[in-house]
């Protein structure tokens, strides 16, 4: 009987002499053996389709994010120096908020990379990616937390800002140095758990301890929440206060700031969301379902497609809404000999001069 058994399993022809000469497929047709159950047995979850899904969609689209975003951040820069217009603290902070996005931009093409194969590149590069989608993130939402305070004090709190106005540039340049301190720190979790799992770069890892978890529920409710509402008192105040004041002026000094504040949140939120329940989920020991884990991969490459739009997206902003900002950028192409000065008339004709009386509720980026 054993010699029967090993013959089978090597599966090789062989006469077994056990008393008597029976072949191996006689003992197999007889029944000898039963069945096997192969239900118990674990089947691998294949990610070919999703893996698909990036190979042909995400490195395309990370290009064409990179080029809008490196060009619409580099010509909000060099436009707010060289006509020096940064003359309130939302001036300031928007600024700010361009560097934060040239900063992720020059960090896509790594990111179309890692989308395209196996990450061959090391882990401090890996780790560097990550850490910089951080602090762009979270600069991002502690700037537009401020222009929201600074908003406020401007329109709701009139008088108390025209008091402080001799030092609101200086103010607005220490708050964004302790601002981009802050979203470094609130990064730090992403230099440290942040490793190459299979091959692959990845801030999340296979097994979430306790430490881990209330780290990242950490970043949620200070580094997002808290700046949300703050985002959300300010905003309500203005409206109330603008709405009372039946004042054109001030509600085309708010438009812009609105704009930018809801392009940031719908590009970011649904990828905040799925990262949150992507946590939920690891914390709780992963899924069985095969189905299941594909449409949370799914949901993670869209929503960070979406998330990753928005810094190409403030440029677009400024030039179709702020007349001030849309101004100064034709000027800066003439004067760089890219348009003709017949064209520039054409465009600005009949348009507020950028040397118009600024007030407390009028910035660089004002319509």
């Amino acid at each position: 009987m054993t010699s029967l058994t090993v013959c089978l399993l090597i599966g090789s022809l062989c006469s077994c002499d056990d008393g008597e000469n029976a072949s191996t497929s006689d003992y197999w047709d007889a029944g000898a053996f039963p069945s096997l159950d192969y239900s118990d047995f674990p089947t691998v979850c294949s990610k070919d389709a999703n893996l698909q899904f990036r190979l042909w969609f995400m490195p395309g689209f990370y290009s064409v994010v990179c080029f809008l975003g490196l060009t619409g951040n580099l010509l909000v820069i060099v436009t707010v120096f060289y006509f020096r217009r940064l003359k309130t603290m939302t001036d300031v902070y928007l600024l700010n908020l361009s560097f934060a996005d040239l900063l992720f931009a020059l960090s896509l093409p790594f990111w179309a990379a890692s989308s395209m194969a196996q990450w061959v590149l090391g882990l401090p590069l890996c780790k560097a990616i990550y850490t910089v989608y951080k602090v762009s993130f979270y600069s991002n939402m502690f700037l537009l937390s401020s222009i929201s305070v600074d908003r406020y004090f401007a329109i709701a709190k009139a008088v108390s800002a025209h008091r402080n106005r001799s030092r609101a540039v200086l103010i607005s340049k220490v708050s964004t140095a302790v601002i981009w301190v802050a979203a470094l720190v609130f990064s730090i979790p992403e230099m440290v758990y942040t490793d190459i799992t299979n091959n692959t770069c990845s801030p999340f890892s296979s097994h979430f301890d306790r430490l881990r978890i209330g780290v990242h529920m950490s970043q949620i409710v200070f580094a997002f929440l808290l700046p949300l509402l703050v985002m959300a008192f300010c905003y309500s105040s203005i409206v109330q206060t603008l709405y009372q004041a039946r004042n054109l002026e001030r509600n085309k000094a708010i438009r812009v700031i609105l704009a930018v504040v809801a392009v940031f949140l719908l590009c970011q939120v649904p990828y905040n969301l799925v990262l949150f329940w992507n946590t939920v989920v690891t914390a709780q020991g992963g899924t069985n379902s095969c189905s299941y884990d594909n449409g949370l991969i799914y949901a993670t490459d869209v929503t960070q497609s979406v998330a990753f739009l928005r810094c190409c997206l403030n440029p677009f902003v400024y030039a179709f809404i702020g007349v001030k900002f849309r101004h100064d950028l034709l000027k800066l192409l003439k004067d760089f000999g890219c348009m003709s000065q017949e064209r520039f008339f054409r465009y600005t004709c009949g348009r507020r001069s950028s040397g118009a009386t600024e007030t407390e509720t009028t910035t660089t980026f004002s319509p």
